[in-house]
């Protein structure tokens, strides 16, 4: 097929808004009248500028900065999202002036004037924190039920319910059975602490996303709209396209270059998906398939340097290290993501006979980056000031300034001086508002998230959870090495199950928490809770977060909430549920990753007791790992698998990523039978399905 018919097969720029409207609520504008929608462009605009310059000339005060931020992110919110599906088409009349139900005025003022009033007392906070005055309390709680309410429009109901069950918590805790009662605070002191306090709404959370997240949210929507996104699609089709299944390598090879520069699973699946899903399936993969392949390789835009979403400047305000270590540790388990996904692909693509993309599909490597290089340059520019230790705001304002010179001289390229000032200041304003519109969502869950946050340092209940968890694992670990003790050598002792146990617990925990609120609320949740556990059990802090995130991560392709598979699904034209199963399928072979750097931090490269040693030891055997636990999903590795090998290999999977060098030799004894007959099959000739 030439390339002009399945440029024809693309979905148009509107097909993909709208199915990214569809399945992200955090993208699910209401449309506004004429004046509304300049007024909304407007303020949106002001509060890139105001990152834009603050990111380059310095920040200010760090409770009237984050007070701003918040105040202009609820008016807004109130403003951009509906209260519920039916109200997304404003209607004129005497209760809505300018176009918005009265409601939405009094939500949006409101909240703006209470985000502002700390700041506007911050003088007198020294004076008034632990014994706040009336009005304190009033504001307090007005600004605890407009964030309820901006972050159930921009999100849904998850993630207010979460925080409604952590305040009752906090306010009935002498109710509570067991290890989890507490004396109870009255809603009095509740307020103080979230509100007067930064270990709630006004901490660290907040703080992160409007000192660096921001910034880095306005670069990825400027970088990709000068055309870095469709270079590295391009260059991915011109490495990957012509080898076997070469559509669906080109997705997870697109979707790793792509997720550089964004950090958002859904928006990477449908910006790349809108091109290799169609090509997926013309090449013979079935609907569901090329919809999971694309929705797996999207989720790991979030673990993959340098903009990582919104985690890794959490990491670095969390555990008080360089933004360069973080980009480091993160290496491996990003590789690992996709090499999982890209592993299964091969296989698939190996048993269905399915052959790669012609000469005549594929662009020519050095013709699109000759084509397309000045669009690196920002990102160029961002990763060197990153690496010379800069802060990362600062990188951030150079690379959104780089983004600016290089649309400008694109423009000038294309137009007479007078057209291209004009499509600049066009495209420039376009790129600022958009990128402010992006960052609404995660400000208001942000500054939810610090409520819960809040409860667990006023109450405690991290430490609670933390003892609960570890006595259980404890015992299952006991009952297990017991159930064991048959065997001539010991394959784990008991603080390596409980340890085992613990994880597998968080790691469920995090998925299913996952399923209902977005990965970085579900990060800033989850660190405060399981954080205490794997830190009773002697888990470096590093090591502790990446798991958490990992997993975090692993919810966007988790059924029943599989957002990227739903989102890919749907350009697929497959069912929603099996394309769901199937990415989380295509998946599990990366899921052993994050517990391979915890029992042997060296894979993360910057953990404490760092060997190149130990670093290859891990590396090898989660590359082993990854690869023998594919295999058996697949059920392929040279050639068909019979049911006995798809066992070894699972087993041998599981032994190859354990920290004991027994367990690993045990694991490649495991494997050699079942690659030996593969090695027979395939001199054979018992290849791939049919067609």
């Amino acid at each position: 097929m030439s390339q002009e018919s399945e440029r024809s097969e693309r979905l148009t720029e509107a097909e993909m808004k709208a199915l990214e409207e569809q399945f992200d609520p955090e993208v699910r504008f209401r449309p506004l009248p004429p004046l509304l929608h300049w007024v909304s462009a407007s303020a949106l605009f002001i509060l890139s500028c105001y990152h834009f310059y603050t990111a380059g000339f310095g920040i200010p005060q760090a409770t009237l900065h984050r007070g701003v931020h918040l105040a202009f992110t609820l008016a807004l919110i109130f403003m951009t999202f509906a209260a519920w599906e039916r109200a997304r088409t404003p209607k004129p009349g005497p209760l809505a002036p300018l176009g918005l139900p009265l409601y939405d005025w009094v939500f949006g003022i409101a909240g703006a004037v209470s985000a502002l009033y700390v700041p506007w007392i911050f003088n007198d906070l020294a004076f008034r924190v632990g014994d706040p005055l009336p009005i304190d309390v009033v504001m307090g709680t007005i600004l605890i039920v407009i964030l309820l309410e901006a972050t159930r429009r921009a999100m849904g109901w998850p993630l207010p319910v979460i925080a409604i069950l952590f305040l009752a918590y906090a306010r009935f805790g002498q109710s509570m059975p067991g290890v989890l009662t507490h004396p109870g605070s009255d809603w009095r002191m509740i307020v103080n602490h979230l509100y007067l306090t930064s270990q709630g709404i006004y901490g660290t959370a907040l703080g992160v996303i409007s000192t660096y997240v921001f910034h880095f949210v306005l670069f990825g929507v400027l970088a990709t709209r000068i055309g870095l996104g469709q270079l590295f699609i391009d260059l991915a089709s011109a490495v990957a396209g012509r080898y076997a299944g070469g559509p669906a390598k080109v997705s997870v090879l697109s979707s790793a270059l792509l997720g550089s520069i964004s950090g958002s699973s859904i928006a990477n699946t449908v910006t790349t998906g809108a091109l290799t899903i169609p090509a997926m399936i013309r090449i013979g993969y079935p609907r569901h398939f090329a919809a999971a392949v694309e929705a797996a390789s999207s989720t790991g835009g979030q673990i993959t340097p340098p903009v990582m979403g919104a985690v890794a400047f959490l990491m670095i305000e969390y555990l008080g290290v360089p933004l360069t270590t973080i980009l480091t540790a993160a290496l491996v388990p990003a590789f690992m993501h996709f090499f999982g996904v890209l592993v299964q692909v091969h296989l698939e693509a190996r048993r269905r006979g399915l052959r790669g993309l012609s000469k005549d599909e594929l662009p020519v490597a050095w013709a699109v980056f000759k084509a397309g290089w000045l669009t690196t340059l920002p990102l160029f520019v961002l990763v060197a000031i990153l690496l010379s230790g800069r802060t990362p705001y600062l990188a951030a304002f150079y690379g959104i300034l780089s983004c600016i010179l290089v649309l400008v001289i694109q423009n000038l390229l294309r137009h007479d001086p007078v057209t291209a000032a004009r499509e600049s200041v066009r495209e420039l304003w376009d790129g600022f508002v958009v990128g402010a519109k992006y960052s609404l969502s995660v400000t208001a869950a942000a500054a939810l998230v610090g409520v819960i946050i809040g409860v667990v340092t006023l109450t405690g209940v991290g430490f609670k959870i933390a003892y609960m968890v570890t006595s259980v694992a404890a015992n299952w670990a006991s009952s297990v090495h017991a159930a064991l003790g048959f065997l001539p050598f010991e394959l784990m002792g008991i603080s390596t199950l409980t340890l085992l146990f613990t994880l597998m617990m968080t790691a469920v925990v995090c998925i299913l928490m996952g399923c209902g609120i977005p990965t970085t609320a579900n990060y800033l949740i989850m660190i405060a809770v399981a954080a205490p556990i794997l830190a009773l059990l002697g888990v470096q802090p590093l090591v502790a977060h990446f798991f958490v995130f990992y997993y975090g991560v692993l919810a966007d392709i988790t059924p029943p909430v599989a957002l990227a598979a739903y989102a890919a699904s749907g350009i697929a034209g497959a069912n929603a549920f099996k394309a769901g199963n199937t990415a989380f399928r295509l998946g599990m072979g990366k899921a052993l990753v994050p517990f391979v750097f915890v029992f042997s931090p060296s894979l993360l490269l910057v953990t404490d007791g760092f060997t190149w040693s130990s670093f290859v030891l891990a590396f090898a055997g989660a590359v082993l790992g990854v690869w023998a636990l594919s295999s058996a999903i697949a059920n392929w590795l040279l050639a068909p698998l019979w049911l006995f090998e798809r066992l070894l290999l699972g087993a041998a999977a599981f032994l190859l990523i354990a920290p004991d060098l027994t367990a690993t030799l045990i694991g490649l004894a495991l494997i050699a039978p079942p690659f030996l007959r593969q090695l027979l099959a395939r001199r054979r000739g018992e290849g791939a399905l049919p067609g």
